[in-house]
C-alpha cells in the first residue's frame, strides 16, 4: 500500500494517465488502480519500468522502492499461523509492522505489544487449558512483541485507563497477583528504559474523560505522505479507518486524554505503587 502510495503521487506529478501507465507495463487502467491500492502483488521489473516513466532517476531511490516491491511479495512472518489468526487481524499487523509511530489507547487491558508471556496466556487462554489454536495465538502475540524490543526507531505512546493496570487478569489468587506484578514490572522497565516507548495513565480521579468508547490505536508512517490510520476492535471484528474526519477525531481524543492523564513520571510511580500493592497482596496470600 505505501509503494502503491508513492507510485501514483509520481504518476499525477507527471501527468501520466493510468491508461498510459498500464499500457508501459502491458497491463490494463484498472491493474495500475490495484496496484496504487496495495491490492495486488508486483513485479520488480514493471515497478522498475514504470518509475522510469515517470522521471525517478535517483539511484538510491530507485534501489528503496524496488526492494520494497521485493519486500511486498514476501509472506508476513505472522502468515505462519495461519488459521489460528482472523483474517481482519492478520490485516492489522501488516499496517502495524509497517508503522513508525503506534499511539494506543486501552481501557480493559495492558496492550498486546506490551504484555508479559504469562499475561499473554491468561488473556488469549481465559483460563482454558491451552489448545493448538490458542497455542498459536500466543505465540503469534510474542512474536509480533519482538518488534518493541527490537526496532529502537519506533516509537509507541501508550495510554491506559487505570481499569487496564488493577483489572486482576489471573484473579486475586497467588497466581493471579504474580501475573500482575511481573506485567507491573514489565511496563516499569519499559517506561524507564526504552526512550521510544511513552507511557501514561488516566487515573480514576480524572472522572468522564474523551475516550469514554472505548479502546483504539492510530497508525503513523511519517516517511511516506500518508493519513494516518485508525485500528478499532470489537467483540466479532475490527476496522482499520482512513477517513480523514474520523483520524482527527481520534487525534483530539488522544490529545486530550494526554492530557488527563499522568504524567509519564508520575505513571511510573503510579506503577510502583500498585506493584507494591500487589507484592503486600502476593505475601498475604501465601501466608
Amino acid at each position: 500500500m505505501l509503494l502503491g502510495h508513492e507510485l501514483r503521487e509520481y504518476r499525477e506529478a507527471r501527468g501520466i494517465s493510468r491508461e498510459d501507465a498500464g499500457e508501459r507495463i502491458r497491463a490494463s487502467a484498472s491493474k495500475i488502480s490495484r496496484m496504487e491500492l496495495g491490492r495486488v502483488g508486483f513485479k520488480v521489473r514493471d515497478i522498475e519500468d514504470l518509475l522510469k516513466m515517470y522521471g525517478v532517476t535517483d539511484r538510491t531511490r530507485m534501489k528503496a522502492y524496488l526492494q520494497m516491491a521485493k519486500e511486498s511479495n514476501e509472506p508476513g512472518w505472522w502468515k505462519r499461523y495461519g488459521d489460528s489468526l482472523h483474517k481482519w487481524f492478520t490485516r492489522y499487523v501488516g499496517f502495524e509492522e509497517a508503522a513508525d509511530h503506534i499511539r494506543v489507547y486501552e481501557s480493559q487491558f495492558v496492550p498486546g505489544l506490551l504484555q508479559t508471556e504469562p499475561y499473554v496466556r491468561e488473556v488469549i487462554s481465559a483460563g482454558n487449558a491451552s489448545d493448538e489454536v490458542t497455542e498459536q495465538r500466543i505465540q503469534a502475540r510474542l512474536e509480533r512483541q519482538k518488534r518493541v524490543e527490537e526496532d529502537t526507531a519506533m516509537r509507541m505512546w501508550v495510554i491506559l485507563d487505570e481499569a487496564a493496570v488493577r483489572r486482576p487478569v489471573g484473579g486475586q489468587t497467588e497466581q493471579g497477583l504474580s501475573i500482575m506484578s511481573g506485567q507491573m514490572r514489565r511496563l516499569i522497565d519499559l517506561a524507564e528504559n526504552y526512550p521510544n516507548i511513552t507511557i501514561q495513565i488516566v487515573p480514576f480521579s480524572a472522572g468522564v474523560h474523551a475516550a469514554e468508547a472505548g479502546s483504539f490505536t492510530i497508525l503513523r508512517y511519517s516517511e511516506f505522505e500518508l493519513s494516518d490510520l485508525v485500528y478499532l476492535e470489537n467483540l466479532t471484528g475490527a476496522e482499520i479507518v482512513d477517513r480523514r474526519p474520523a483520524v482527527e477525531a481520534y487525534t483530539k481524543a488522544m490529545t486530550g486524554l494526554s492530557v488527563a492523564a499522568a504524567t509519564p513520571e508520575q505513571t511510573k510511580e503510579m506503577l510502583k505503587q500498585i506493584l507494591d500493592e500487589l507484592e503486600k497482596g502476593r505475601s498475604a496470600a501465601g501466608e
